[in-house]
């Protein structure tokens, strides 16, 4: 027979994890109702903006991972003794996650406005720009997870991996771009986003998630090398270069095998067709998964 077994420290983990999560909820929903110009409730229920409740769902879904990804890696007892480098630790953790954000919407899709467009219930919008937030968020705990950091070269070691994998994420975008274009006749599809096409949504918002957990399998194999900086930026690039390759093959492998005569750009891009974008966002995250499992053996 077994027993439920929790502990004082559980309890306490539970209750201190739970508070800061209320916290940090409480200060997001005030930041997403100043930018919306609105109560946040009218907003969502009564005039139902589902692009603004899916990208706010998401936002309290990345803070909720972070501070128990975080929680559960510093250990309670930790946290209990440095509150202050506990407390340090997560705001460097939301705060690179929101310039990754900011990045993403300011750089990478600077063609695409997604705040304006999420508040129009632009639900493909609310999609990509979703799709990027769970990106990023896996991006920083990989990081995290990589370095450890303890001191200002490790933060310097953080900083520029951060910067040289938003790079390989604007890369990304790009190539996808250049495929859209290449097969719809040069359209744009930081443009065709404001057509508000779900499946397209769908579809990069898989592909973008994909590739942030492929970067977490490429910097997992990774070997961190101090605070070398040059040795540890080749490293980043050598190994979630691999994972990205491999993340693509493997991908476009599987829908092929899923659905062998299927057009699947044509039934996504001009069709809407939802079911088979739901496939290309469930083949890219589960090889996306998979790269980490098959690399932390």
């Amino acid at each position: 027979m077994s027993y439920l077994s929790l502990t004082n420290i559980n309890f306490f983990a539970i209750i201190s994890s739970f508070s800061v999560i209320c916290l940090v909820v409480v200060a997001l929903r005030l930041v997403v109702q100043y930018k919306a110009k609105q109560i946040l409730h009218e907003e969502i229920a009564k005039r139902d903006n589902f692009a603004l409740g899916i990208n706010y769902a998401c936002q309290i879904a990345v803070i909720c991972i972070s501070i128990a990804y975080l929680f559960d890696d510093i250990s309670m007892a930790t946290a209990q003794k440095q509150p202050l480098r506990a407390t340090l630790l997560l705001l460097l953790i939301l705060t690179y996650i929101s310039i990754g954000q900011y990045i993403h919407r300011k750089w990478i899709l600077y063609k695409f406005n997604e705040g304006q467009a999420i508040l129009k219930q632009n639900i493909c919008a609310a999609l990509v720009d979703s799709g990027m937030l769970i990106a990023n968020c896996i991006l920083v705990l990989a990081l995290y997870h990589w370095v450890h950091p303890r001191g200002i070269s490790d933060l310097l070691v953080v900083t520029l991996g951060f910067i040289l994998l938003q790079g390989i994420f604007a890369l990304d975008s790009k190539l996808r771009e250049s495929r859209f274009a290449k097969v719809n006749q040069g359209a744009s599809l930081q443009q065709n986003f404001n057509l508000a096409n779900t499946s397209i949504g769908i579809r990069y918002a898989g592909k973008t998630i994909g590739l942030a957990l492929a970067i977490y399998a490429g910097l997992h194999s990774a070997p961190y090398h101090g605070a070398t900086v040059v040795e540890n930026l080749f490293s980043v690039v050598l190994h979630c270069g691999a994972m990205w390759a491999l993340l693509y093959i493997a991908s476009t492998i599987l829908l092929h095998l899923s659905l062998p005569k299927v057009n699947i750009g044509l039934e996504v891009d001009h069709q809407d067709n939802i079911g088979v974008a739901c496939l290309e966002f469930a083949v890219f995250a589960a090889i996306g998964y998979l790269l980490i499992n098959m690399f932390s053996v």
